[in-house]
């Protein structure tokens, strides 16, 4: 049997999965805490021989992704808000990052102040369609060539001047890296060029560089940014099922939602967004979360007008506990009620957003009408008591009250092996076991 080690370094649990290579099974899985204190080899390789032992797997291939040590900060650089400026924010979604600041126009002193104090791993440099506008671009490219500007840059504006500017950068000692226009022409996303980009600088710069492991060897390791291998898996899943699915991925400092919609006449229309659509699509809300952000699923909870009165002074003590300790575990069936109650309000508040558009920048949001399957991730879902998982769940599609159409026909399920990230891990080399290790989400 060939088999290959798949794994997740996390912000604070390192997931292993060793995967059947010719059937697509699960073999096993572990998990062990994510050693940043130290060096989170550690962890990793503790996961591994817990997952692997007595299975005599020997020399196999290993798969890994990550997210420690705060995963990928990523700041966009464009030339309009609505329409370039947005387009690279959702590119660099896409490609896994956090997106942590969006400049839009003419970069000036403040704004170069505000982009540094943002501290970004990576700087998406975009601008004008093909052939447009080049002149913001050109300005804003000079602009951190002049400031001496050390973080990675990926440029995928206006490809008329792409070689003039990549010199510019170079010639000033910018680490840059091209891809092609995120926005070739109004109404056209293009991310893939773009997002692979970014991927090639997260692994050469920016794993390296936040000094999570002595030596290269985990550097070496790691092919993605965990959401981005999670959405790669997300678009396999799609294949499997044939039809529109959404993800919500509920963690300890942000819930993150996925979805997949087939393209159709929804894309036309007068409705139609000049910074184009992406079918394939995340956002993350760095509000959400069930320790390190559960203050602020009760506020946003308050400001949805979910929860109020008595129910709201509970929840924002339990919340400013679990704040507090992030590490913190329920004691008694009273505890993890809290946490399926604060695990259902993050996961409704973020699929509001997602769909409506609200809170994230978009002008439209996605339509979630005919999505068949929705899925729930993160440690509350997959070690959840009895029903809980399916309340949480139940308190999504029930959500008659968000301003956004529910799905018409849709069941959900928990990825309680988490096999979304291996998936996306092995659908490049492994696409046939990859589909195969989804198979089971299907019922």
């Amino acid at each position: 049997m060939r088999v290959a080690v798949c794994a997740d370094v996390g912000s604070t649990y390192t997931k292993v999965a060793v995967v059947d290579l010719d059937g697509g099974g699960l073999v096993s899985a572990a998990a062990a805490p994510t050693t940043v204190g130290s060096d989170v080899l550690h962890g990793l390789d503790a996961a591994v021989a817990a997952a692997t032992v007595g299975l005599g797997c020997g020399d196999v291939p290993w798969y890994v992704c990550s997210s420690a040590g705060g995963g990928l900060r990523l700041a966009v650089v464009g030339y309009e808000p609505l329409v370039t400026a947005q387009a690279g924010r959702r590119v660099g979604l896409s490609a896994g990052a956090d997106v942590v600041h969006v400049a839009a126009g003419r970069l000036g002193r403040v704004e170069l102040s505000a982009l540094r104090a943002a501290r970004p791993d990576v700087v998406l440099l975009v601008g004008g369609t093909d052939g447009g506008d080049a002149d913001t671009l050109r300005h804003n490219a000079g602009r951190l060539a002049r400031a001496r500007w050390r973080v990675p840059v990926v440029l995928a504006g206006n490809v008329d001047v792409r070689a003039e500017l990549h010199a510019v950068l170079v010639g000033a000692g910018v680490p840059v890296t091209v891809a092609d226009n995120v926005l070739p022409r109004i109404g056209v996303l293009a991310p893939l060029s773009a997002r692979a980009a970014i991927r090639r600088v997260f692994l050469r710069h920016v794993i390296g560089g936040k000094r999570l492991s002595r030596g290269g060897r985990f550097a070496r390791l790691v092919r993605a940014a965990t959401p981005d291998a999670v959405l790669t898996g997300v678009e396999a899943l799609a294949d499997v099922v044939g039809g529109d699915l959404v993800v919500v991925d509920v963690g300890g400092a942000t819930t993150d939602v996925y979805s997949v919609l087939t393209p159709d006449e929804r894309a036309g229309g007068p409705g139609r967004e000049v910074a184009g659509a992406l079918w394939r699509a995340r956002t993350v809300e760095g509000d959400l979360g069930m320790r390190w952000s559960a203050p602020g699923v009760v506020r946003a909870a308050v400001e949805e007008r979910l929860v109020a009165g008595a129910e709201h002074d509970g929840l924002a003590a339990e919340a400013v506990v679990r704040a507090a300790e992030p590490g913190f575990l329920p004691a008694d069936g009273a505890g993890w009620a809290v946490d399926a109650r604060i695990a259902a309000l993050a996961a409704t508040v973020a699929v509001r957003r997602h769909a409506r558009g609200v809170g994230t920048g978009e002008r439209a949001g996605r339509d979630l009408r005919d999505v068949r399957l929705l899925v729930g991730s993160g440690g509350v879902l997959r070690h959840a008591r009895g029903d809980e998982a399916v309340g949480v769940l139940g308190a999504v599609l029930g959500d008659h009250a968000g301003g956004w159409a529910l799905p018409r026909s849709a069941r959900s399920v928990v990825d309680t092996d988490y096999v979304l990230a291996a998936a996306g891990l092995l659908a490049a080399d492994h696409p046939v076991a990859a589909r195969a290790l989804l198979r089971p989400l299907l019922g």
